[in-house]
């Protein structure tokens, strides 16, 4: 039986892992909190007791964590996943973790002989469970078509966007413009608001009208309504991904003024409301000066 490793079981990482189960894999399992796997268990997912215990032996070794430290922490520490892996083992990281750390981590990854690529997602919990997530991939052809088996449980679309780092630079590019989406959104509301407007009306209007979007329609009744129960996305994550695509810009363009402005109010989200849904951010927005 196929073997599969997945470390970090977060609202998508829980789903993902469970897809592997589903499927038929033999899953090894391990978070920080061993709480998080306890359905997984019974489900027949086997509990590693570090990084390195889930990925012995392992085909293909999964990780979806929250950042680059994490990252680096449950691949390179002493009882990291590299630490005893065979070599030509896949790690895949889908994670979303900077440009700078992806190519890192290929080079220290390839040192060891295993085959490194990188595929972060899009999609929220839901799409994880079902299987229906977008996978951004940055990896050579061979090295893809060697992954395939272990992304299928996860996704029938598969967006190719070249070598290793390519799919990374596209996530981030994808956050930060759904964070420039969701901060102008709410900066709309407080508008609308403070004009005295019909706002069942605006947010009717806004999630049909042309600048409908998938974030659009997803946080303006929220926002509304001020109702940021089941947060699929944090305000510290989207901040995070927000702070790495603007530090990867500023290495390509002359200035990013746009991507900056949404990081300054996602600081300020962050510190407001790090765990909770990052539409929380309206009530910022909406503060009388």
């Amino acid at each position: 039986m196929t073997r599969v490793a997945f470390i970090g079981l977060g609202r998508m990482g829980h789903g993902m892992a469970g897809r592997y189960l589903e499927a038929g894999f033999k899953v090894a399992v391990w978070n920080r909190s061993k709480a998080k796997a306890k359905d997984l268990i019974a489900r027949g997912a086997q509990w590693a007791t570090s990084p390195e215990d889930a990925a012995i032996d392992a085909d293909a070794v999964v990780t979806m964590v929250a950042d680059d430290e994490a990252s680096r922490a449950v691949w390179l520490t002493r009882d990291g996943a590299a630490a005893n892996m065979k070599a030509g083992t896949l790690a895949i990281e889908c994670s979303t973790v900077s440009y700078r750390h992806a190519l890192d981590m290929a080079r220290e990854l390839r040192g060891r002989g295993l085959v490194y690529i990188d595929c972060p997602v899009t999609g929220l919990p839901e799409a994880a469970a079902a299987g229906k997530l977008t996978l951004l991939v940055g990896a050579d052809a061979a090295d893809l078509d060697k992954a395939r088996p272990y992304l299928a449980p996860l996704s029938t679309t598969i967006r190719h966007f070249g070598a290793v780092g390519t799919g990374t630079v596209y996530k981030l590019i994808n956050n930060l413009m759904g964070a420039v989406q969701i901060a102008s959104l709410a900066e709309g509301i407080a508008i609308a608001e403070q004009a005295g407007l019909d706002m069942k009306l605006v947010a009717e209007a806004m999630a049909t009208g042309a600048v409908a979007s998938p974030q659009v329609v997803r946080h303006s009744k929220r926002m509304v309504e001020r109702d940021f129960s089941g947060a699929s996305f944090t305000a510290a994550l989207r901040r995070k991904d927000a702070a790495y695509a603007v530090t990867l810009a500023e290495t390509l363009l002359p200035g990013v003024p746009v991507g900056r402005a949404a990081l300054a109010v996602y600081d300020k989200a962050t510190a407001h409301a790090a765990d909770d849904d990052e539409g929380k951010m309206i009530e910022i927005v909406s503060r009388p000066k």
